[in-house]
């Protein structure tokens, strides 16, 4: 099926394909969220599968023709791998050059060679927030887990004082900052600027950053002093090659897709004049497609090559960075789905009912709701697939930056108490050797933490701008 063809298929979909009242819809959403919460939770179903079943259950708890709600789901998941697939797979290809060519581990030298004492937790944020863009959550934490315990045990250092800034620097980029899944996914529903989304995001994520990091770390560090376990210290990718790329040409490479992504919603602002070359031309290359595009090619020299990789090595990690997301890929076709489906099934003009009785900002709103599907089902690019269908109808009569602030509301909203429900959870707890009570003192904290600060900063930017 064609982008265009599932374009047009949502398009149909605008009248409600149910007659349902309020009440009927709001029991029905419920419904369907305590479907796949329970699925995730007490089944341990897949969450794509999850995701699939609970789409079809809020079809039918809504009253909707069995083949009008399979209908949507298709065409929603459709048209989202259709919009961020792609991107999906262009970051993650860049993510594995990155880790494979010991790009990282140069970022990572290069930095900490530079720090030490007091600005070791602000060199460990910064570390994690420069690797963070185009890796996903879980790579970044496998990736940065060795630096954190050996710089913590050569130190000297607390384990959370090291710890927690780079959590929280990985975490705030896979929350806010495209093009991670979530926020693109995000974007895409509620048809917001990237540029713009992008920019907003940095503004948001550097001060967030800050308190959930280095600050929060101090507080942590008391809270919990546990030293680096020995065993859990692995090997990482540069010990086996001869040579690694330098510096500043890795972070040029990382930095790359920003750089065009952001040049291109600067001269949108200031020339705003879609017949203009120059905008026309920036449209092209600073659109995501494009700067991904361009920075895994550039990625292919600058760090394949530089680390002295042939074209078979380069060719098997292009290869290997595929395989893992692809439950990825299909959770977030799944979650376009279950969107698609609450549209067509008229929560969506629920939702814009209720926010005008209630006079609930619509920003306050979509972090709200991002929260409850976060805390249900744990994982948060779940809850910012759902979150983004709930309240895509109030982005309508928004302006290009309040629309861009709705996106990070609910990034931010799907950031909030990760708990035993989350993967990331367990991951951490394990890594670092620490028990449930000292892994909710310490990483669920922080998490929180990210939430509210983002979630405040993001309403008190709604004002200004």
């Amino acid at each position: 099926m064609t982008h265009l063809s599932v374009e047009m298929l949502a398009a149909e979909s605008v009248e409600p394909i149910t007659s349902a009242g309020h009440a009927q819809l709001g029991i029905a959403v419920l419904a369907g969220i305590a479907v796949i919460v329970l699925l995730i939770t007490k089944f341990k179903l897949h969450a794509f599968l999850a995701l699939t079943v609970g789409s079809l259950a809020l079809g039918a708890f809504a009253g909707a023709p069995l083949d009008k709600a399979i209908a949507s789901f298709t065409a929603g998941l459709g048209s989202t791998v259709a919009g961020v697939g792609v991107l999906i797979a262009l970051g993650a290809i860049l993510g594995k050059l990155l880790a494979d060519s010991g790009g990282a581990d140069q970022i990572v030298d290069t930095i900490l060679a530079k720090a030490g004492g007091r600005a070791m937790p602000w060199a460990m944020v910064l570390i994690a927030s420069v690797i963070g863009l185009p890796l996903f959550f879980e790579v970044g934490i496998v990736l940065l887990i060795p630096v954190v315990l050996m710089v913590a045990k050569r130190g000297n250092y607390s384990l959370m004082r090291i710890g927690i800034p780079a959590l929280a620097g990985l975490s705030v980029m896979h929350g806010l900052i495209p093009p991670h899944p979530g926020p693109l996914v995000a974007i895409d529903a509620v048809k917001a600027n990237l540029g713009v989304t992008l920019a907003l995001g940095v503004l948001v994520a550097i001060p967030t950053v800050v308190i959930a990091g280095p600050l929060f770390s101090k507080v942590a560090a008391r809270w919990v002093d546990v030293p680096a376990p020995e065993k859990m210290i692995p090997q990482r990718p540069s010990e086996d090659l001869e040579k690694r790329p330098g510096f500043g040409v890795t972070v040029a490479t990382v930095l790359l897709p920003v750089v065009l992504m952001l040049a291109k919603a600067l001269v949108d602002i200031v020339i705003d004049d879609p017949e203009a070359t120059v905008q026309r031309v920036f449209d092209v290359i600073g659109s995501p497609l494009i700067a991904l595009l361009a920075a895994v090619i550039v990625g292919m020299f600058t760090l394949g090559r530089a680390a002295g990789f042939t074209k078979d090595r380069l060719s098997t990690t292009v290869e290997k960075s595929l395989a893992p997301i692809a439950g990825v890929l299909m959770i977030v076709g799944a979650g376009g789905g279950f969107k698609q489906t609450l549209i067509d099934v008229g929560v969506g003009q629920m939702i814009l009912d209720f926010s005008k009785d209630w006079s609930i900002p619509a920003l306050l709103l979509a972090w709200l709701i991002a929260v409850a599907i976060r805390l249900a089902t744990g994982s948060a690019t779940v809850a910012t697939i759902s979150a983004a269908g709930l309240v895509a109808p109030l982005a309508a009569d928004m302006s290009t930056s309040h629309t861009a602030l709705l996106v990070l509301a609910i990034g931010a909203g799907s950031l909030f108490f990760s708990h035993v429900n989350d993967a990331g959870f367990w991951l951490v707890k394990e890594y670092f050797g620490l028990d449930v009570g000292q892994t909710i003192k310490t990483w669920s904290v922080m998490e929180t933490i990210i939430s509210v600060v983002a979630g405040g900063l993001v309403l008190l930017l709604s004002l200004i701008i």
